[in-house]
Protein backbone atom coordinates (compact mmCIF):
# COMPACT_ATOMS: atom_id res chain seq x y z
CA UNK A 1 0.00 0.00 0.00
CA UNK A 2 1.52 3.33 -1.02
CA UNK A 3 1.78 6.43 1.11
CA UNK A 4 1.91 9.87 -0.50
CA UNK A 5 2.71 13.13 1.27
CA UNK A 6 0.97 16.30 0.03
CA UNK A 7 2.71 19.60 0.79
CA UNK A 8 1.28 23.10 0.81
CA UNK A 9 4.79 24.51 0.56
CA UNK A 10 4.83 25.85 4.11
CA UNK A 11 8.32 25.89 5.67
CA UNK A 12 6.70 24.72 8.91
CA UNK A 13 5.92 21.32 7.40
CA UNK A 14 9.55 20.21 7.54
CA UNK A 15 10.35 22.25 10.66
CA UNK A 16 7.50 20.80 12.72
CA UNK A 17 7.32 17.47 10.89
CA UNK A 18 3.92 17.27 9.25
CA UNK A 19 2.28 17.19 5.84
CA UNK A 20 -0.74 19.16 4.67
CA UNK A 21 -2.23 15.80 3.76
CA UNK A 22 -1.25 12.14 3.73
CA UNK A 23 -2.76 9.65 1.30
CA UNK A 24 -2.63 6.06 2.46
CA UNK A 25 -4.44 3.72 0.09
CA UNK A 26 -8.05 4.80 -0.25
CA UNK A 27 -7.75 7.27 2.63
CA UNK A 28 -6.68 10.92 2.68
CA UNK A 29 -5.98 12.62 6.00
CA UNK A 30 -5.80 16.43 5.82
CA UNK A 31 -3.99 18.11 8.69
CA UNK A 32 -5.60 20.83 10.77
CA UNK A 33 -5.85 23.82 8.46
CA UNK A 34 -6.27 27.45 9.45
CA UNK A 35 -7.44 30.25 7.18
CA UNK A 36 -4.82 32.84 6.29
CA UNK A 37 -5.16 34.96 3.17
CA UNK A 38 -2.70 34.39 0.34
CA UNK A 39 -0.46 37.04 1.92
CA UNK A 40 -0.22 35.01 5.14
CA UNK A 41 -2.38 37.30 7.26
CA UNK A 42 -5.53 36.17 9.05
CA UNK A 43 -8.74 38.07 8.29
CA UNK A 44 -10.50 39.45 11.34
CA UNK A 45 -13.72 37.76 10.17
CA UNK A 46 -14.17 34.09 11.15
CA UNK A 47 -16.30 33.45 8.04
CA UNK A 48 -13.43 34.56 5.79
CA UNK A 49 -10.98 32.42 7.77
CA UNK A 50 -13.34 29.47 7.33
CA UNK A 51 -13.60 30.04 3.57
CA UNK A 52 -9.80 30.36 3.30
CA UNK A 53 -9.23 27.14 5.27
CA UNK A 54 -11.74 25.30 3.09
CA UNK A 55 -9.91 26.57 -0.02
CA UNK A 56 -6.60 25.23 1.27
CA UNK A 57 -8.23 21.90 2.14
CA UNK A 58 -9.87 21.69 -1.29
CA UNK A 59 -6.49 22.24 -2.98
CA UNK A 60 -4.87 19.49 -0.86
CA UNK A 61 -7.72 17.07 -1.54
CA UNK A 62 -7.60 17.79 -5.27
CA UNK A 63 -3.84 17.31 -5.44
CA UNK A 64 -4.32 13.97 -3.70
CA UNK A 65 -7.03 12.91 -6.18
CA UNK A 66 -9.94 13.45 -3.79
CA UNK A 67 -12.72 15.99 -3.47
CA UNK A 68 -15.03 17.30 -0.78
CA UNK A 69 -17.54 14.61 -1.80
CA UNK A 70 -15.08 12.03 -0.42
CA UNK A 71 -14.94 13.58 3.07
CA UNK A 72 -16.29 11.22 5.73
CA UNK A 73 -15.09 13.02 8.87
CA UNK A 74 -14.59 16.70 9.74
CA UNK A 75 -13.39 18.35 12.93
CA UNK A 76 -13.78 22.08 13.54
CA UNK A 77 -11.73 23.83 16.21
CA UNK A 78 -13.00 27.32 17.08
CA UNK A 79 -11.67 29.75 19.66
CA UNK A 80 -15.09 31.05 20.75
CA UNK A 81 -18.45 29.26 20.83
CA UNK A 82 -20.10 32.39 19.43
CA UNK A 83 -18.42 31.58 16.07
CA UNK A 84 -20.53 28.45 15.58
CA UNK A 85 -23.46 30.24 13.99
CA UNK A 86 -21.21 32.28 11.66
CA UNK A 87 -19.21 29.31 10.37
CA UNK A 88 -22.33 27.25 9.73
CA UNK A 89 -22.93 29.14 6.46
CA UNK A 90 -19.63 28.35 4.66
CA UNK A 91 -19.52 24.85 6.15
CA UNK A 92 -23.07 24.20 5.01
CA UNK A 93 -22.24 25.40 1.50
CA UNK A 94 -19.47 22.79 1.23
CA UNK A 95 -20.75 19.93 3.38
CA UNK A 96 -24.54 20.42 3.39
CA UNK A 97 -25.24 17.58 0.96
CA UNK A 98 -22.16 15.50 1.87
CA UNK A 99 -22.87 15.50 5.60
CA UNK A 100 -19.68 13.92 7.01
CA UNK A 101 -19.53 12.88 10.64
CA UNK A 102 -18.40 16.08 12.37
CA UNK A 103 -17.30 17.48 15.70
CA UNK A 104 -16.79 21.08 16.81
CA UNK A 105 -14.44 21.84 19.68
CA UNK A 106 -13.99 25.20 21.41
CA UNK A 107 -10.30 25.61 22.26
CA UNK A 108 -7.24 27.81 21.96
CA UNK A 109 -5.17 27.82 18.77
CA UNK A 110 -1.44 28.49 18.42
CA UNK A 111 -1.81 32.14 17.36
CA UNK A 112 -4.24 34.71 18.75
CA UNK A 113 -5.34 35.83 15.27
CA UNK A 114 -6.46 32.30 14.35
CA UNK A 115 -10.17 31.77 14.94
CA UNK A 116 -10.78 28.38 13.29
CA UNK A 117 -8.88 25.25 12.32
CA UNK A 118 -10.43 22.46 10.24
CA UNK A 119 -9.23 18.90 9.65
CA UNK A 120 -10.87 16.30 7.45
CA UNK A 121 -10.56 12.65 6.55
CA UNK A 122 -11.63 11.44 3.11
CA UNK A 123 -12.09 7.99 1.65
CA UNK A 124 -12.05 7.20 -2.07
CA UNK A 125 -14.31 4.40 -3.06
CA UNK A 126 -13.14 2.33 -6.00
Amino acid sequence: MSRTLISSGSPFERQVGYSRAVVDGEWCFVAGTTGPDSDGFYPENVVMQTRNALGIIKAALNEAGFGFEDVVRATYYITDAVYWQAISEPLGEVFGDIRPAATCIVCGLIRPDMKIEIEVTARKRG
